[in-house]
């Protein structure tokens, strides 16, 4: 029997595939882009076992399912309380819900954020949340910092008012929504008006079940010989169980071994309210009809495991429900997962599963009809097993393994969304931000990372993280800070200004100056790099880099220092790093020694041997912009990859201190083709490539992640080219990504930390890293400094 499923006339609504596997599989063929990691930490906010409802059993059999596939250190669960004393749940459930208190969503949002969960899957349904239409779950949704991917159990066709204004708001906060039924999707299009290409359709999961004889279970419920009707689920009126009921003569008088089972404890709420009295109705209604031993009901929650056993045993299975309006059936998927002859009224869901002859639909509240489809399936075998079959075969692409790839899927579609179309979340949205200003100097957490050994690499949120020690990357960029904090105390401040409420030690470059002493290795000419917290070096010799910085911070030392002492013995240590480099092949190693360079010559111009280096390392420099330079690739590398402004924020500096117009001049476009490159095409911000695969020529750009380095050194490299050529625009520029700290970025979230001083370790595509590490911290005061500098020089110029 085929009955038209509800359509809306609408050339306008787009089919959403059940694969969504092999459609993002195409997707990703057409896109040349990386694809993106899985999530490591999920969150999924839906009721759970042991609370009796169908929703809880589906997101238990979720989370076991993508635990199977995935790894059980990947799922989280928070299911919703409806009762005060709560339930006895698995370790798995690590918040629960308060159904009524509002302020229980509000702390499950903040313990998702601060549990640096990567993706949180909400299942959705009418009654399980508290509020008007279900309206307290907005406000954990609202808070969360992470990707939400939300299950839509239920889609209304017929919405009230609150019902719609609540729905359409979760549709807005979430980045993926994941329906069960075509249906559900054409109402999300035509009644919400939800884009298709938001929309995935992933089938309700069923047990991966063999292909048995029914015979194999009726033993467990004494019921050996007997023909097995049977319906399950939780009790309530709207199931339709006493048409089945009535039918019973009418099949008796044709098949007199034919028993009805009923599985299944009455649904809590209506008995709570109303006690068992639809139960104690049906009872009635078969002792009426003289079928009182023929219909067994067995009065209990029915677990994942028994379930199996019950839908097993049953030759026949009935979802006689009485009205149209549901749009997913776990039961009903269940059944047809393990392969049952169904007879069902036509609801929406049943239409869908039970189309191309894989079950009978009968009309609702008709008993004659389903007495008489009974009847004929019983009459015939062969047509009931070929219906078996064919239902069997079906749901191979629902058995839970399939499903549990489908949500992988679909989260993992958010990431890659997110990466080539950054989502501000709403909590970013009611961030006020502060642009085009300069923030008070607070070094509080500079202090915190700093120790008796030196600058500390690492933090866990705002505490030093002690297993990762130290690098002399974060100590020579400290050093250069602390001297430039030492040379803002040293000038009489032109305006007032926002300063800081405690100042930087005076031994602070004592400390970072004796820890690069310390890390240089005078057997290799080299510094060591990475320095565990029990002082042991994990190497005789660092990175080119992290020599190059170290030499930055000596010459800024040498440059600007007034502590005679300070300049003695970094002097010293100058002299003998500097030959080193001449070797060195990175062309950043080269851009951070020769800023270090100029600092030294600024003070030294007459020292031959740093002008000979100095002369060497812009000369190599140039000359590899050349050789790679090409119309639509002005750069000094086929990839633009890290600390990329300080590059030509070098060669700027050395062909400015030289009168060299061709390196001016190669640097000024070379830097150029960096700012555009890192502007949003859209709405003008800075976004700096990101570490996730860089900039390869020919190849796209990675947004994420973005790292406070990056804007630290356009910073720079930008003013360096205000400072030469007093064009506006590179101000402008400099003032662009020093407001990427500020919140004007991709997320519209601050990086710097008011209340502690310090910076998070960057961008992911879907929040800030909360982690304050060194080189974010360094970074972000740095470039503070460098734009306080410009405003105290532009003071001096316009004294008015």
């Amino acid at each position: 029997m085929a009955i038209p499923i509800t359509a809306f006339p609408s050339s306008a609504l787009e089919l959403v595939s059940s694969h969504p596997l092999a459609r993002a599989a195409t997707a990703a063929r057409a896109r040349s882009r990386a694809k993106p990691s899985l999530p490591s930490r999920i969150a999924v906010i839906g009721n759970y076992l042991p609370r009796q409802c169908g929703i809880a059993t589906f997101t238990t059999d979720l989370c076991a399912a993508i635990s199977a596939e995935y790894g059980t250190a990947r799922l989280l669960a928070l299911p919703v309380n409806d009762t005060q004393e709560g339930y006895d749940y698995p370790p798995r459930v690590r918040w629960s819900l308060t159904q009524d208190d509002l302020t229980s969503y509000q702390q499950a949002a903040e313990f998702l954020n601060f549990n640096n969960i990567d993706m949180v899957c909400l299942q959705h349904e009418y009654g399980i949340f508290g509020g008007p239409a279900g309206s307290h779950i907005l406000h954990l949704l609202r808070q969360l910092k992470m990707p939400v991917v939300t299950t839509l159990h239920t889609v209304l066709r017929e919405p009230s008012p609150e019902q719609l204004t609540v729905m359409k708001e979760i549709v807005e906060l979430s980045d993926r929504l994941i329906v069960m039924s075509q249906l559900s999707s054409q109402f999300l299009q035509e009644i919400f008006k939800v884009p298709g290409s938001k929309i995935d359709m992933v089938p309700h999961g069923v047990p991966d079940l063999p292909f048995l004889d029914p015979n194999f279970y009726k033993d467990r419920f004494g019921v050996e010989g007997k023909a097995v009707l049977l319906t399950f689920g939780l009790l309530s009126p709207n199931k339709g169980i006493e048409n089945v009921i009535q039918a019973l003569p009418q099949i008796l008088s044709r098949h007199k071994n034919v028993v009805y089972m009923v599985a299944g404890a009455t649904h809590p709420h209506i008995l709570r309210r109303e006690g068992d009295k639809y139960r104690d109705s049906l009872q009635a209604l078969a002792k009426e009809m003289g079928v009182e031993s023929q219909v067994i009901f067995h009065n209990r929650f029915v677990v994942p495991e028994e379930m199996v056993e019950f839908i097993g045993a049953a030759d026949i299975y009935i979802t006689p429900y009485r009205h149209e309006a549901q749009v997913v059936s776990g039961t009903l998927a269940y059944a047809l997962g393990a392969g049952k002859a169904i007879i069902s009224t036509p609801y929406w869901h049943a239409i869908e599963l039970l189309d191309d002859r894989r079950g009978a639909l009968v009309p609702f509240q008709n008993p004659d009809a389903i007495a008489q489809k009974t009847i004929e399936l019983l009459d015939t075998p062969a047509i009931r097993h070929a219906m078996r079959k064919r239902a069997y075969l079906f749901a191979r692409g629902m058995v839970w393994k399939r499903v549990a790839q489908g949500y992988m899927e679909s989260f993992s579609r958010v990431r890659s969304d997110r990466m080539e179309a950054p989502h501000v979340q709403f909590s970013a949205r009611a961030i006020h931000k502060s642009l085009n200003q300069m923030t008070t100097l607070k070094l509080d957490h500079l202090h915190r990372l700093t120790d008796d050994t030196g600058m500390l690499q690492h933090a866990i949120f705002t505490v030093p993280n002690l297993g990762e020690g130290y690098t002399t990357d974060d100590n020579a960029r400290a050093l250069v800070l602390a001297v430039l904090l030492e040379q803002m105390d040293n000038k009489q401040p032109v305006v007032s200004e926002p300063v800081a409420a405690n100042s930087v030690p005076s031994d602070s470059s004592c400390r970072y100056l004796s820890f690069l002493e310390h890390a240089f290795n005078p057997a290799k000419g080299r510094f060591r790099n990475f320095l565990a917290y029990d002082r042991r070096w994990n190497e005789a010799e660092g990175s080119e880099d992290s020599h190059g910085r170290a030499l930055w911070g000596l010459g800024t030392v040498l440059g600007r220092s007034s502590d005679q002492g300070l300049r003695n013995a970094a002097g010293r240590l100058f002299e003998f790093s500097l030959p080193a480099v001449m070797e060195f092949r990175s062309p950043r190693a080269w851009a951070y020694a020769l800023l270090g360079i100029q600092e030294y010559l600024n003070s030294y111009a007459g020292d031959r041997d740093a002008q000979k280096v100095r002369s060497v390392l812009a000369r190599r420099l140039l000359e590899m912009y050349g050789s790679i330079r090409r119309p639509d690739w002005k750069w000094y590398e086929d990839v633009v990859a890290y600390g990329n402004a300080r590059l030509p924020q070098a060669l700027l500096l050395v062909g400015s201190a030289c009168a060299d117009d061709p390196m001016i001049s190669a640097a000024l476009e070379s830097l150029d083709w960096l700012t555009e490159t890192q502007r949003c095409e859209i709405k003008g911000h800075f976004v700096p490539i990101g570490s996730q695969g860089f900039y390869r020529q020919g190849g796209e750009k990675a947004r994420f992640d973005q790292q406070p380095i990056e804007a630290a050194g356009a910073v720079s490299a930008c003013l360096q080219a205000y400072r030469v050529t007093r064009d506006r625009l590179w101000r402008d520029r400099a003032w662009s990504a020093f407001n990427w700290f500020l919140g004007d970025n991709d997320l519209q979230v601050p990086l710097y930390d008011n209340l502690t001083g310090g910076c998070r370790d960057g961008l992911h595509p879907d929040r800030a890293n909360q982690n304050q590490g060194a080189e974010s911290t360094l970074s972000f005061l740095m470039a503070l400094l460098e734009m306080r500098s410009l405003h105290e020089e532009e003071q001096m110029e316009n004294p008015s």
